[in-house]
């Protein structure tokens, strides 16, 4: 059974430690965080390493880091996203590296979630970038719903270190506990997902996500120490980490 485990990087943290975890990275593009050197420093680790090179573009709002909802014109947002991809790409192929996937970032990635409308908008803006990338999606949202309408191979995602509300959306980061910061929590709710197993929500009793993929976050506290135990609990439980 193979599962893949992704961290976000690029976006101001030491996230060196985590490429010797996780089998996909999702690189900052520059509109929420990251410049062509993070880029390129991402890239030159991922490719050492075998790991799958991911873009993660997100709002342009520096200022917010991207974690605001942003009033965009649908034509501009589109833009945005492939210039972003684009930006990626191009310094992906000093290394003769291939973009292979796109995971919207904060609260661009949360709100497709919910909206189908923006949903709709962003995956024609991952549709429309050659070749054409995976799109990595919160399992079950309208987001994975209209990358599959687009024709796009989808990857439903789950969280380790994020908890969840009973409808499957996480919890803001601004509720309490909203973060998982314990390395055996991480492990536990992560082991779950990959098993279709039942996870506790912040808000209910239980809620089954199902998923191909498992993030990590880089600036989650302890974010080495709970990939780590993540990807030691799903070996152990005969699982192979590997990319999409």
């Amino acid at each position: 059974m193979n599962i893949d485990l992704n961290a976000d990087v690029g976006e101001g943290s030491d996230d060196a430690p985590l490429y010797e975890v996780v089998s996909s990275v999702n690189i900052a593009c520059g509109a929420h965080a990251g410049d062509d050197d993070s880029m390129a420093g991402a890239i030159e680790h991922a490719v050492k390493r075998t790991i799958s090179i991911g873009a993660h573009p997100g709002y342009p709002d520096r200022e917010n880091m991207g974690r605001k909802p942003l009033d965009i014109h649908q034509t501009e947002l589109r833009g945005s996203i492939r210039d972003q991809v684009a930006r990626l790409q191009r310094i992906a192929a000093r290394w003769s590296a291939t973009v292979t996937h796109v995971k919207p970032h904060g609260a661009l990635y949360n709100e497709a979630a919910g909206d189908p409308w923006l949903a709709a908008t962003v995956a024609d803006a991952v549709g429309s970038v050659k070749p054409k990338p995976r799109l990595i999606a919160l399992s079950g949202s309208w987001l994975a719903a209209a990358g599959r309408s687009a024709s796009l191979l989808v990857a439903d995602e789950g969280f380790a270190d994020r908890r969840y509300r009973k409808d499957g959306t996480l919890a803001p980061r601004d509720t309490p506990d909203a973060l998982i910061t314990d390395p055996a929590s991480s492990a536990a709710q992560a082991l779950a997902i990959a098993r279709g197993l039942p996870i506790e929500p912040i808000d209910g009793s239980s809620v089954t996500i199902h998923a191909s993929s498992i993030c990590v976050h880089s600036d989650t506290p302890g974010a080495v120490e709970n990939a780590r135990a993540v990807r030691a609990a799903l070996e152990r439980a005969g699982f192979t980490i590997a990319p999409l």
